[in-house]
C-alpha cells in the first residue's frame, strides 16, 4: 500500500522563482485537504537552482533522462507511488487551490481535465497564443473525434493504473493528446472540470512554435490511424455515425437487420459485442466480448456485461431467448465448438443471428482489400476464417438450426436467421467455468 494519497508532478526547466511560490503554496493546500501528498519536480536540466529550491519544501527532485515535457512528465510518472497522480506546470499559471476540485472529483474519471475551453473556464493569454491554443484543440478534436474541449491543457489528474501500459511515444507537449487517446482507447473514463488559466509568473514560456508544430501534426497522424483502428474502444460506436457514407450504410443496415432479428427475443446474449450500437440499443441484453477495453468502455453504458469467447460460453443450457453473433466467426479458426455452444445456450426455438462475409461473393474480396487500405487497422486484416452462404447453412443445419431468413448488407456481408432445433445430437455438457469478470 502506497504511503501517499496524491502525487504531483511538476516538470520544470530553470523556473526557481516560480517554484518557491508555487512549493510553499501546494504544501498548504494538500495540508488543508488532509493528504499525504508526494511532490516530484522532474527537472529539465535547470541551472538557476531550481534542484537545489524543491528539497527545501519537501519535494523530490528528478532528473529527466528524456527530452522535452514528455520526457519530463514520464519521468515523473515513474517515480510517482500513489493512486493519483495530478501533472501541473510550474509557472503558476495553474493554481493550486483548483487541486481541491479535483481531488473531489478523483472517481467521477481516470482523467480529470483542468479545462479553460469548456463553458464555466478561461484562459489569461495572449491574443495570438489563445489563437493558437483553439485551433490545435478544435483541430485536434475534430479529426479524432473527441468529446474533450481542452485537450491541450497539462493540468490534470490521473488514476495511476490508467497509465500503467500506455505505450508513450511523444516527447513534446504533444504528449498532451497522446495521453488522452491512449487512455481513451482503453475505455477509460475522461472528464472535463472548467478552470480558470491564469498568466504565468517570472521568466518566459519554453515553447518553440516550429518544432512543437511539426511534432503536433505527427502525432495527429498517429493518433488518427489508432483512434481508427480495432484497438479503439469505442471504434464500433463511432462507426456507426462515420463521416464515411460507406462505414455509415454499412453499420446502420447491419444494427437494423439483426435487430429485426430479435424483435420477439427477451433474453438476448451478444458475441463479440464489442462498442457497437447493437449492444447499446438492447439494453437489457447481455454482453460478451474478449477485449476488454471495450467491456470497459461498456460498463458505463451497460452493466450486463462478461468477459470470455465464443468457443466456450459461461452461461447454463437454455438461458437465453436470443443469441447474437454477429462480425466474429470469421476472426477466429473454424470450430464446431461456436455453433455447439450457441445450440446449448439457447432455448428450444431459440432464434440466432449470425453475419459474416460472404466469400462466395467477389464485391466482397473488392471491399475488403480496399477497406484494409484506406484504414489498415481496421477488423480487415483479421479475417482469417471464409465462409459462404452455402457452406455456413450447412454448418447451421449440422449444428441443429433450421435456417428461417438470410439478409445481405451491400450485397456481400450476409446474416442468418436461424432457429434452435430440438432434440439434436448436440453436446448437452455443462457450462464451463465463468471467465474473467470485468475489472474496473
Amino acid at each position: 500500500m502506497s504511503a501517499y494519497d496524491l502525487a504531483i508532478v511538476i516538470p520544470a526547466w530553470n523556473e526557481r522563482e516560480n517554484l518557491e511560490l508555487l512549493l510553499p503554496a501546494l504544501r498548504e493546500i494538500v495540508g488543508a485537504l488532509g493528504l499525504r501528498a508526494q511532490i516530484i519536480v522532474a527537472d529539465g536540466g535547470s541551472v538557476d537552482g531550481t534542484e537545489q529550491v524543491a528539497p527545501r519544501w519537501g519535494a523530490e527532485v528528478v532528473l529527466q533522462t528524456e527530452r522535452g515535457y514528455g520526457g519530463a512528465l514520464l519521468a515523473g510518472f515513474a517515480k510517482a507511488d500513489a493512486p493519483f497522480v495530478v501533472t501541473m506546470d510550474a509557472d503558476l499559471s495553474h493554481r493550486p487551490v483548483f487541486l481541491e476540485a479535483l481531488w473531489r472529483h478523483r472517481h467521477d474519471a481516470e482523467i480529470l481535465i483542468a479545462s479553460r475551453y469548456l463553458a464555466g473556464g478561461r484562459a489569461d493569454m495572449p491574443p495570438f497564443r489563445r489563437v493558437l491554443s483553439v485551433t490545435l484543440n478544435r483541430v485536434y478534436g475534430h479529426m479524432l473525434r473527441l468529446p474533450v474541449r481542452d485537450l491541450s491543457s497539462g493540468f490534470r489528474m490521473y488514476r495511476r493504473d490508467a497509465l500503467a501500459s500506455l505505450d508513450l511515444r511523444s516527447r513534446d507537449f504533444d504528449i498532451l493528446q497522446e495521453l488522452l487517446v491512449r487512455v481513451g482507447a482503453e475505455g477509460w473514463r475522461i472528464r472535463e472540470i472548467p478552470f480558470h488559466y491564469m498568466a504565468r509568473g517570472s521568466g518566459r514560456s519554453h515553447a518553440r512554435l516550429l518544432r512543437f508544430g511539426w511534432a503536433y501534426l505527427k502525432t495527429l497522424v498517429r493518433m488518427w490511424q489508432l483512434r481508427n483502428s480495432v484497438e479503439a474502444a469505442d471504434y464500433d460506436a463511432r462507426a456507426f455515425d462515420s463521416p464515411i457514407w460507406l462505414q455509415r450504410y454499412w453499420q446502420r443496415t447491419r444494427h437494423r437487420i439483426v435487430l429485426d432479428y430479435m424483435a420477439e427475443s427477451r433474453r438476448v446474449l451478444d458475441v463479440g459485442c464489442g462498442s457497437s450500437r447493437i449492444i447499446l440499443d438492447l439494453p437489457s441484453a447481455t454482453g460478451l466480448d474478449i477485449r476488454l477495453n471495450k467491456l470497459r468502455w461498456l460498463a458505463q453504458r451497460r452493466s450486463r456485461l462478461v468477459g470470455g469467447t465464443c468457443l466456450g460460453l459461461p452461461f447454463r443450457d437454455a438461458s437465453f431467448d436470443g443469441l447474437i453473433n454477429s462480425e466474429v466467426i470469421e476472426h477466429v479458426p473454424d470450430d464446431p465448438a461456436i455453433l455447439r455452444e450457441a445450440w446449448r445456450v439457447l432455448r428450444p426455438g431459440g432464434i440466432l443471428a449470425l453475419g459474416t462475409p460472404d466469400y462466395g461473393r467477389s464485391l466482397w474480396w473488392v471491399l475488403e482489400w480496399i477497406h484494409g487500405r484506406l484504414l489498415p487497422g481496421g477488423y480487415a486484416h483479421e479475417h482469417i476464417t471464409h465462409y459462404t452462404r452455402r457452406s455456413l447453412a450447412a454448418r447451421l443445419a449440422s449444428a441443429g438450426f433450421e435456417v428461417l431468413d438470410c439478409r445481405y448488407v451491400g450485397g456481400c456481408e450476409m446474416i442468418f436467421k436461424a432457429r434452435k432445433r430440438d432434440p439434436v445430437g448436440a453436446s448437452r455438457a455443462g457450462p464451463p467455468a465463468p471467465s474473467t469478470t470485468l475489472p474496473r
